[in-house]
């Protein structure tokens, strides 16, 4: 994608959702969480690179022990659709017997998000946890009803940017979440 391009997207894209709203959602999350998880001794897993901001902003939210990593972890790439799961970095702490949270910027069809999931669990998460910014609502999950256990803002289904969301690797440093013209 050319620079230009990236600068056309931005200009003709609707601003869905502002960043005073993202900070209201992210805020109610770490309320949830604080409640949910303060004395369970969580290790939080940022999905990279769309769980970036979303993840910095929540963590300093979170009153209580934690520890964090990072994983990264892409079907997409710089493109805007792809089914391949390709591991980049994988989570180095041991994860038996442990509360996981997942840190990830959408939920939309699930498939990378259950991937994840998956693997923790079989290296011996006692549970495993998903916290999204933004849930796509559509009937596409990988499997029928899946729901992230906090989900800080529910959008219908448009090619979304910002706030951690990217489009063809550009704009995840959007202040507030919109959505590409036609897409």
């Amino acid at each position: 994608m050319k620079l230009h391009d990236a600068r056309k997207v931005m200009t003709e894209a609707d601003l869905l959702i502002t960043k005073s709203e993202v900070e209201a959602a992210i805020a109610r999350i770490a309320q949830e969480l604080t409640s949910d998880l303060s004395e369970s001794n969580p290790l939080v897993l940022c999905v990279m690179n769309g769980g970036m901001i979303f993840g910095g902003q929540l963590l300093t939210q979170l009153p209580f022990p934690l520890e964090i990593e990072y994983i990264h972890a892409t079907r997409y790439g710089h493109e805007t659709s792809g089914s391949t799961l390709e591991w980049i970095v994988k989570p180095k702490a041991d994860l038996k017997a442990r509360t996981v949270l997942l840190l990830d910027d959408i939920l939309d069809e699930g498939i990378t998000l259950a991937a994840i999931a998956d693997y923790c669990r079989q290296r011996g998460a006692a549970a495993v946890l998903m916290a999204v910014l933004v849930e796509k609502l559509h009937l596409r999950k990988v499997t029928p009803g899946m729901r992230a256990d906090y989900s800080g803002l529910e959008v219908g289904d448009r090619f979304l940017f910002g706030y951690g969301l990217d489009y063809k690797g550009y704009w995840r440093n959007a202040a507030g979440i919109y959505a590409v013209k036609g897409k």
